[in-house]
């Protein structure tokens, strides 16, 4: 459009870079509340105090879905400028908060109980309880719960990777099928055949999925602490 104003918009990406670092910071914070609840789980302190941990997750929950919303306003803040050229320089403030607020109005709880490293941190409390609580012969749930953990940790408690046929060191997860494998071996094949411009099979006999990835890998530590322990007790 002639006449159109001119913006520069370094500033905004400087800032959107800013906010990119504090939510890296969450993700570390996640991380390490993750970590402290498995220590929780492993020394038989597991109620009160993860339950701590959770309400901990939840509010890094929170404030990693408002930095999301404020990152995404601000994008489209900028991608709606750039695209309508306006002739006069317009509120970027007023305009991103007005999208902010657009998005925070939409918030409900199953947003925080959706985030992934949340998702994750339930997960491997599950996983932890389980595999300690058979480790320990724990004879306080009902018969119904324990046929219910044995089936669903029978294949838990197989350490051994099913591509090196090794007991796993530094197991990971396939958040498609549920499967673990050596982190350096299902690597290595993932490597070679996407050399090869191939998809990668699940490497565990029976399993139907085709297409292994390494985004759908993720740590196994409840697994790796219960190897761990059991090195230990060998």
């Amino acid at each position: 459009m002639p006449g159109a104003a001119a913006i520069s918009f370094s500033g905004v990406d400087s800032s959107l870079s800013s906010l990119r670092n504090c939510q890296s910071y969450i993700n570390t914070g996640m991380d390490i509340a993750t970590r402290v609840a498995l220590d929780l789980v492993e020394s038989f302190n597991d109620v009160e105090e993860v339950d701590g941990v959770e309400k901990v997750m939840l509010e890094y929950a929170a404030m990693d879905r408002e930095l999301n919303h404020y990152m995404t306003a601000i994008e489209e803040t900028v991608h709606q400028i750039k695209r309508d050229k306006p002739e006069n320089i317009p509120d970027l403030q007023y305009l991103v908060k007005e999208k902010f607020t657009a998005l925070e109005s939409k918030n409900s709880d199953s947003d925080l109980q959706a985030n992934e490293k949340y998702t994750y941190f339930k997960d491997q409390l599950k996983e932890m309880r389980k595999q300690f609580r058979l480790q320990s012969g724990d004879g306080n749930e009902s018969i119904e719960q324990i046929d219910e953990d044995i089936a669903v940790t029978q294949s838990q408690v197989n350490f051994i990777c099913p591509i090196t046929q090794m007991e796993m060191k530094k197991p990971v997860r396939n958040k498609v099928c549920g499967h673990t494998y050596e982190e350096e071996a299902i690597l290595k094949i993932i490597q070679t055949r996407n050399q090869q411009k191939k998809k990668v099979c699940c490497p565990k006999i029976g399993c139907s999925h085709a297409d292994v990835k390494k985004s759908n890998l993720v740590p196994d530590e409840a697994l790796k602490r219960a190897i761990d322990s059991q090195r230990r007790q060998r």
